[in-house]
């Protein structure tokens, strides 16, 4: 059962005039409205269709897309990763104004690996999405490995090469777990909680969570039957132990992830494709076998971004 976020983050004592973060359960502002995703794409029908040569070989304009999966949340399904990106970055640019406007700022947490990266490098060199709001931004790490920053395994150090250092976010606004530190996982706790201080009640919480999915169903770095899986009442924790992928991990846990105004869990590629069948077949969420069934917002939007590539037939 996800404890209530009012429940393990007590207003900061030092800090005069700031409110403490609360409960999802206790959100009385709805979620801010997201677009509704496009429908299935549908084959185009040229009108007035000049005759091809008597020798040439009938051309499909275009073909159908699989059936959307029965996945918790809504989905949004693309034929190739590029389409996919296009719909995520129109989707983030509309929250990052909606927040913007609502609250002043907009708090993005990010993952790393390779499904998201051609996403972070289309915001930095589309013209579509310059006009993202990166100075009303704090940047989040979602998990990370404990390896030193400048480290190839670094999920910080991905994003930093791709976003940070070819935007105009303020660098005291973004935020890297110390992954190195003996106490990393109540200090990045400390951090959050301290910063989103700052805003109103039933504000005060991650505006937009970008999730991924391995084949085994971990997301973030919580992995199936692993410790951090039981880390109630925590925002941030160690996971460490012989079922999680080496080297040992800080993590965002379900308790402040589920807090996120607006998730979205992108997906790609055949590689996914069973997973992504499994979670559809599913009756009841299973956390322990499949971590992403683990992710159910409280007073949030669940939203999933596949390719054709990674949804059965």
């Amino acid at each position: 059962m996800t404890t209530p976020l009012r429940a393990v983050l007590p207003s900061p004592s030092h800090t005069p005039n700031k409110e403490p973060l609360s409960s999802a359960a206790h959100i009385s502002t709805p979620p801010l409205a997201i677009p509704t995703p496009a429908p299935h794409n549908t084959p185009v029908t040229d009108t007035n269709p000049t005759p091809p040569p008597l020798a040439a070989t009938p051309i499909e304009v275009a073909s159908s897309l699989p059936p959307r999966p029965n996945l918790p949340g809504s989905v949004v399904l693309r034929a190739t990763v590029e389409d996919l990106i296009d719909s995520m970055a129109a989707d983030l640019l509309f929250h990052a104004r909606n927040c913007v406007r609502a609250f002043g700022d907009f708090h993005l947490a990010l993952s790393g690996g390779g499904t998201p990266e051609p996403f972070y490098r289309r915001l930095m060199y589309d013209p579509n999405y310059r006009d993202l709001p990166w100075k009303r931004t704090h940047l989040w790490i979602v998990d990370e490995r404990r390896v030193d920053p400048d480290d190839d395994r670094s999920n910080f150090k991905m994003i930093r090469e791709t976003l940070v250092v070819h935007s105009d976010i303020p660098r005291e606004q973004v935020h890297p777990i110390p992954a190195l530190a003996d106490d990393a996982d109540t200090r990045y706790e400390a951090e959050l909680k301290e910063t989103l201080a700052w805003r109103e009640k039933g504000h005060d919480r991650l505006d937009y969570t970008l999730l991924g999915m391995g084949a085994d169903a971990h997301t973030a770095s919580l992995f199936p039957h692993s410790p951090a899986l039981e880390s109630q009442g925590r925002l941030v924790a160690i996971n460490a132990g012989p079922t999680v992928t080496p080297p040992d991990r800080i993590t965002m846990t379900f308790d402040l992830l589920n807090a996120s105004r607006f998730i979205a869990v992108m997906v790609t590629g055949e590689k996914k494709r069973d997973t992504i069948a499994r979670i559809a077949a599913l009756k009841r969420a299973n956390p322990a076998e499949l971590p992403i069934t683990g992710i159910q917002p409280i007073g949030g939007e669940l939203r999933w971004y596949l390719d054709a590539a990674a949804v059965p037939a």
